[in-house]
């Protein structure tokens, strides 16, 4: 049974495959994700990495957590489910009219 493992503490320059090669000396990696940033694109310095059994994963626990890895030290556990979360207010809903939160003289826009 595939098992998720969460790895916090990356180095910003670790990438899906050094953190999949990393993982693979302690078994089979079915996949290995480093969270980005959507907007700018950069590591948040965590990931996440699947191990393809328990036995396996818990191998990658023991090599890894509290251990060195591309120069930081990272601690790996077994992930926990995604939590429901409520929905977000972003900060441009402010009421009825729709002008997508900009106001002042004629919109927002200069002329």
């Amino acid at each position: 049974m595939i098992k998720k493992l969460y790895v916090g503490g990356l180095n910003f320059n670790t990438t899906d495959e050094t953190l999949g090669a990393s993982f693979a000396q302690a078994g089979t990696v079915v996949s290995a994700i480093v969270i980005k940033d959507k907007f700018s694109g950069r590591s948040k310095g965590f990931g996440f990495v699947e191990m393809n059994s328990e036995e396996e994963a818990n191998a990658a626990i023991e090599m890894w957590n509290d251990k060195e890895l591309d120069g930081r030290t990272v601690k790996v556990n077994e992930a926990r489910p995604m939590e429901d979360r409520p929905p977000r207010r972003d900060n441009f809903s402010r009421g009825g009219n729709d002008h997508g939160g900009f106001g002042g003289r004629n919109g927002g826009n200069r002329y």
